[in-house]
C-alpha cells in the first residue's frame, strides 16, 4: 500500500478527488450502457418493421410470419423497457458530477396529440403574486402553458331506475300505466352495453365467466358465475333468430372456404376432442359486392357425418384442405349436387417447407436433417404462383382468370413436369415423395383456380376465422359441454361477422340486445352487421 499522507486536509481532498473520478467513471458507463440499449432497441424496432413490410409487400412467407411477428414485438418492448431504464440510471449517474453533460432522453415514437373527443378537465396552477426577480406585485398576464396528461378513470357503474307512475280514473276507477319497456333478457336486469361486454370478453376476447365474475367484485360488483351464466343463455337465445339469417346469407354463396380446428369437450368426467367448424364467404378477391360472412358449428368428432350435416343443402365451389370426408360431397348422384372441390396451395406449400426451413434446421444444431434441394425448389415454384396472385387480387373474376391462364399455367405445367420427373427418382418413403404425392394424385383439385377466377389459391380466409379460437384455447382450457360448444360457434359467428364487416363487434352487440326484443320480425334484417353498418354511416352523416 503507498504511503498516506498525515495531514487531514490532504486526505480529503484526495477521497473527494477518488469520488470525483468514480462519479465520472460511473456516468459514463451509464452512458455507455444507455448507447448499447438504445442500438438494441433501434435493431429490435427495425427488425420488426422490416418484417412487417415484407409481409405487406411479399404476404405470409411462412406459416409462423405471425408468431414471428409477436416474439419480435416482445423482444422491442423488452429493449425499449430496458433502454428506460438504463436512461434513468444514466440521469441518475450524471447528477453526481458537473463534467459529464446531462443525458437528452429519446423520445419514443413522436406522441401524437390525444383524440378530441376526449373530455378534457382543466387544472390551473395558482399563478404567482410576485414577480421571482425583484418582488413587485404588478404582474401582467402573457399566455399559458397547457401541459396534457392522459389519464383513465375506472369503469363506473349505475344503476338505471325505470320509473312508470300509475294513474286512477276518477270516474271509472281504472287504473292506467305505460307498459314496461322491452329488456334485452327475460327478468333481466342488466342493460345492453354491459351484456354486451360480457358476451364480447367471452367469446371475442377468450375471458371466461369466472374471471370476469372476480373482476367485477373486484369494483365492488356481485355478479356470480351463475347470474352471468344464466344471462349469456338468455341472450345467446335473443340472438338466435339473427344468427339464422347469418347462417342462411354464407349458404346462399356459391364459393365458401371450409375448416376445422380441435376443441376440447368436457364430457362423463373426461374430455373428448371436438371441433369447430367454419364456413367463411369472402368475395372480396374478385370484388364481389356479396359482404363477408363467416358461419361456425360444433360438433364432438371429425367424421364425415358433421360437414355433411352442416353443408346438406348447399353446393357450389369449397376452397379446403384434403380432408377426406370433404370428397364425399364430391360424388356425382350427391343431392342438390356434386360440390366443386379447391385445394389449399399453403397446405401444400407446408409440406414441402417444413423440409426446407433452414432457420429451423440452424436450431436443431448438429442433428438436424439436411435440407431437402428438392423441397427448397418446390416452395421456390409454389411462390412464383403466389406472387402472382398477389398482383391480381380484387380484379374482377375474368381479369384474374385470363391473367391464370396466361402467366400461371405455363409455371404449373413446368411445376407438374418437375415433379414427376424428380418423384420417379425417389423412394416411396422419402418425406418430399409423400409431399410430392401429396399434390400430384389430387392435381386437378389443386389446378381448379386455372378454370375459375373466384377461387383463390390459398385457404387462409378460414384460418384466419379459426386463429382466434386457437389462441383463446389456452385461456378457457375446453368447453364445458357440447351445448356450450354450440354456444361458442353461434357467437363467434356473430362477433366474427361483425369484424369482417369492420364495425366494433362490442358496440354493434349492445345496439342488437337493445332493439332485437321490439323490432318485427320484417325488419330484422337492419340488425344484420352489413346493413347495421350502413344505417349507422347515414344516421351519422344526417347528425353532422
Amino acid at each position: 500500500m503507498p504511503d498516506l499522507p498525515d495531514d487531514i486536509a490532504v486526505l480529503r481532498a484526495a477521497l473527494a478527488a477518488a469520488e470525483r473520478r468514480a462519479d465520472l467513471a460511473e456516468a459514463d458507463a451509464a452512458h455507455a450502457k444507455v448507447k448499447a440499449s438504445g442500438i438494441e432497441a433501434l435493431v429490435a424496432h427495425l427488425t420488426l418493421q422490416i418484417e412487417k413490410l415484407k409481409r405487406e409487400l411479399y404476404g405470409a412467407r411462412s406459416e409462423r410470419t405471425a408468431r414471428l411477428l409477436d416474439q419480435l414485438e416482445m423482444q422491442l418492448e423488452d429493449a425499449e423497457a430496458a433502454l428506460t431504464e438504463d436512461e434513468l440510471a444514466a440521469e441518475r449517474a450524471a447528477a453526481k458530477t458537473a463534467t459529464v453533460a446531462r443525458l437528452e432522453r429519446r423520445r419514443r415514437g413522436g406522441r401524437k396529440p390525444f383524440p378530441e373527443h376526449l373530455p378534457r378537465e382543466r387544472v390551473v396552477v395558482s399563478a404567482p403574486t410576485a414577480c421571482q426577480c425583484c418582488g413587485s406585485d404588478r404582474l401582467r398576464k402573457l399566455g399559458e402553458d397547457v401541459t396534457e396528461t392522459l389519464k383513465m378513470i375506472p369503469l363506473r357503474w349505475k344503476v338505471v331506475q325505470t320509473v312508470r307512475e300509475k294513474f286512477t280514473c276518477q270516474d271509472c276507477e281504472r287504473i292506467s300505466q305505460v307498459p314496461a319497456p322491452f329488456h334485452p333478457t327475460p327478468r333481466g336486469f342488466l342493460g345492453p352495453n354491459l351484456l354486451a361486454m360480457i358476451l364480447f370478453d367471452k367469446f371475442g376476447q377468450h375471458q371466461p365467466l369466472n374471471r370476469q365474475s372476480e373482476r367485477y367484485a373486484r369494483e365492488g360488483i356481485d355478479l356470480p358465475l351463475s347470474t352471468l351464466a344464466d344471462q349469456v343463455g338468455a341472450c345467446v337465445h335473443a340472438l338466435r333468430p339473427l344468427h339464422d339469417l347469418v347462417a342462411a346469407h354464407v349458404l346462399s354463396a356459391e364459393r365458401l372456404h371450409g375448416d376445422d380446428t380441435t376443441v376440447p369437450i368436457l364430457a362423463k368426467g373426461k374430455t373428448v376432442t371436438g371441433r369447430i367448424w367454419t364456413y367463411v364467404r369472402d368475395n372480396s378477391p374478385f370484388g364481389g359486392p356479396a359482404p363477408p360472412e363467416a358461419l361456425y358449428h360444433a360438433s364432438p368428432d371429425r367424421t364425415a357425418e358433421q360437414p355433411e350435416e352442416h353443408l346438406m343443402d348447399w353446393t357450389g365451389i369449397l376452397q379446403a384442405d384434403a380432408y377426406s370426408g370433404y370428397g364425399r360431397f364430391c360424388a356425382a348422384g350427391r343431392s342438390p349436387g356434386p360440390l366443386t372441390q379447391a385445394l389449399c396451395w399453403a397446405h401444400a406449400r407446408r409440406k414441402f417447407f417444413e423440409l426446407a426451413d433452414i432457420a429451423k434446421n440452424a436450431r436443431r444444431g448438429k442433428n438436424a436433417a439436411p435440407i431437402s434441394p428438392m423441397a427448397l425448389e418446390a416452395v421456390k415454384r409454389i411462390d412464383a404462383l403466389f406472387a402472382i396472385e398477389r398482383d391480381i387480387n380484387g380484379l374482377p373474376a375474368a381479369e384474374r382468370l385470363a391473367s391464370r391462364r396466361e402467366r400461371s399455367m405455363p409455371l404449373l405445367a413446368d411445376f407438374e413436369g418437375w415433379m414427376r420427373t424428380e418423384r420417379a427418382r425417389l423412394s416411396r418413403h422419402a418425406d418430399v415423395a409423400k409431399a410430392m404425392d401429396y399434390m400430384l394424385t389430387r392435381w386437378d383439385a389443386f389446378t381448379r383456380f386455372t378454370t375459375d377466377g373466384r377461387i383463390c389459391l390459398s385457404n387462409n380466409a378460414a384460418e384466419r376465422a379459426l386463429r382466434g379460437i386457437a389462441l383463446g384455447r389456452r385461456s378457457w382450457t375446453f368447453a364445458g359441454s357440447q351445448r356450450g360448444a354450440d354456444r361458442c360457434a353461434l357467437m363467434l359467428t356473430m362477433i366474427s361477422t361483425a369484424k369482417l364487416n369492420d364495425i366494433d363487434q362490442q358496440v354493434w352487440l349492445a345496439d342488437v340486445l337493445a332493439r332485437i326484443a321490439d323490432i318485427p320480425q320484417t325488419r330484422l334484417p337492419e340488425l344484420l352487421p352489413w346493413n347495421w353498418a350502413v344505417a349507422t354511416h347515414q344516421d351519422q352523416a344526417v347528425a353532422a
